[in-house]
């Protein structure tokens, strides 16, 4: 169908990524692009948070933009949440490959872009078939720890992964995202391995040629923007360029101040918010 600007044309289906199939909305311009992009999204920020950003993209740069929700969350829940075994390592090594194949099928002569928010570019480069991009845009994404958060929003981290959390996912099954004012109901593997990374002092780097991937962005020639926000709490530039160093030579670092651009702030998840629209060219530029 088309959008009421009548400019892009949007399409809700499903792809495969191994056992689960995924929720998928694509924005595309009427023109065939040269430029593919999947959106890789935050933990916890379903697909339709970012399609104010997808038709910016398909309407006004004529580039065409898939957004999708992970397995077992969102739009691609198909169980009971409590029953699933998903976790942030299926999210990034079996779900974002599979999106990213999805576009290179539908668009086999377009440049394949990625662009990850948080989640969507931590462990890019671990993934498989990296080869098949163009560029890589990790946006707030970083290996990020307790330490890095400032006050008070370090006391918040602290209860989300040291107090009353932990057992309400024990008894629940499930995080219970939306009780909690977290926002999205997650699944408890998500959770645990989520907590693990983030109270590490190291993040997942120890499991590297172990649990996880051995990380090698070497596989690939595509360039890399690693871009932090000067207000990031959740991700602060730190930890943004600790990840920066794992994607290695091909990172190019980026710390945008929201008062550039005419905003009072941004934030981990406002990037991609239409009150930040100003913001926008510079993340793709």
């Amino acid at each position: 169908m088309l959008d009421s600007q009548q400019t892009v044309k949007v399409e809700d289906f499903e792809f495969s990524a191994g056992k689960a199939n995924l929720s998928a909305r694509l924005y595309a311009p009427m023109a065939r692009p040269e430029i593919a992009v999947v959106l890789n999204g935050a933990t916890g920020v379903p697909r339709d948070y970012y399609q104010h950003f997808a038709r910016w993209l398909a309407a006004e740069r004529g580039m065409a933009c898939l957004t999708y929700d992970y397995r077992d969350f969102g739009t691609s829940l198909k169980r009971r949440l409590k029953d699933s075994d998903a976790t942030m390592a299926d999210w990034a090594l079996k779900d974002m490959p599979a999106a990213q194949a999805e576009m290179r099928r539908r668009y086999p002569d377009a440049r394949l872009w990625v662009i990850g928010h948080s989640v969507g570019g931590m462990l890019g480069p671990l993934q498989p078939g990296i080869d098949r991009i163009d560029r890589m845009i990790c946006v707030c994404s970083g290996l990020v720890t307790l330490a890095d958060h400032p006050w008070p929003y370090k006391g918040l981290a602290t209860l989300f992964w040291y107090g009353h959390v932990p057992p309400l996912v024990r008894l629940l099954g499930y995080l219970p995202g939306r009780m909690l004012g977290f926002g999205s109901d997650l699944p408890a593997g998500v959770y645990w391995q989520w907590r693990k990374w983030c109270t590490s002092p190291d993040s997942y780097l120890p499991e590297l040629g172990d649990t996880l991937p051995r990380a090698d962005w070497g596989r690939t020639t595509a360039p890399v923007d690693v871009i932090a926000l000067e207000d990031d709490q959740t991700v602060p530039p730190p930890a943004v360029w600790r990840l920066a160093e794992l994607y290695g030579p091909a990172a190019r670092r980026h710390l945008l101040t929201p008062a550039a651009f005419g905003l009072r702030e941004v934030g981990h998840i406002g990037a991609f918010a239409r009150r930040s629209r100003a913001i926008w060219p510079r993340l793709i530029a």
